[in-house]
């Protein structure tokens, strides 16, 4: 809630998952502080609610994200206190979220925007939808979001859409990794379910430990980091969550860990 009450982040679960919408249509679902304090208290409830399998990143209105609240930050400027310091934060939260988290982008995004649907785990974005790195035609540089960013796009590609801010499509976020798939709009949500469908069926742990190997910066030789790898496969294996999932494919049977219900039938 703002001081005035307003909630500018709904928060809705059910069989299994969390979907967080951004509900800030006004200014695009633009990234104020206010609105960042309550992304990130919401993530933080879901990653506790030991119910909630999935976090899904969606927004309400046309706009998914159109980047930092520029009003909010002219005003901020004489103070220091830029909301885009607050964004870091907001990144860091949905990268390092145990949970896999998926961003569901039914419209534009810009700048900051494209920060959170790069630290998604997986994003789905409606065809239609554009994106934009604007940063360089306001006068800024894309220093924050390149966090999350760079480690999915291709390098020509992050030259060519960083240095220019041109506008491109959803197919083409397809293509250079921004997004994971794009889908006819009419489409987008049955897509998100279906994936959510599948990621509620891995086990709690192993899709947290997973996260934690897709993420890992190694400067290790091949056979070190092989040796902590396999040390990791073993320990998964052995423990309680790697054995119930042994004896449930063994016993054709779903884990103790899938949902009741669409998504675990």
């Amino acid at each position: 809630m703002t001081s005035d009450g307003e909630s500018l982040v709904r928060v809705e679960t059910g069989q299994g998952v969390a979907t967080l919408t951004l509900d800030s249509p006004h200014n695009r679902n633009a990234l104020s502080t206010p609105l960042m304090t309550q992304l990130m208290a919401a993530l933080e409830a879901a990653e506790g609610d030991e119910a909630v399998r999935v976090v899904v990143l969606s927004h309400t209105g046309p706009v998914f994200c159109s980047g930092a609240d520029l009003k909010e930050t002219a005003e901020a400027v004489t103070s220091g206190r830029i909301p885009v310091g607050m964004l870091g934060d907001v990144l860091a939260a949905i990268w390092e979220c145990p949970k896999p988290v998926v961003a569901r982008v039914g419209g534009p995004a810009r700048a900051g925007g494209l920060g959170l649907v790069a630290a998604a785990d997986i994003a789905i974005c409606a065809e239609e939808a554009t994106f934009a790195f604007s940063e360089v035609r306001l006068g800024v540089v894309p220093a924050v979001i390149s966090a999350t960013v760079l480690p999915r796009l291709t390098p020509r590609a992050a030259a060519e859409l960083f240095l220019t801010g041109d506008t491109f499509d959803g197919r083409r976020a397809a293509q250079i990794g921004l997004v994971t798939a794009a889908a006819p709009a009419a489409t987008l949500d049955a897509t998100v379910a279906a994936y959510c469908g599948a990621l509620v069926l891995g086990g709690p742990e192993a899709l947290a430990g997973t996260k934690g190997v897709l993420h890992r910066r190694s400067t290790a030789t091949v056979r070190e980091e092989l040796a902590e790898l396999s040390a990791l496969s073993v320990g998964y294996f052995q423990s309680e969550e790697g054995r119930e999932g042994v004896r449930a494919f063994r016993e054709k049977r779903h884990a103790s860990w899938v949902p009741a219900g669409p998504e675990g039938a």
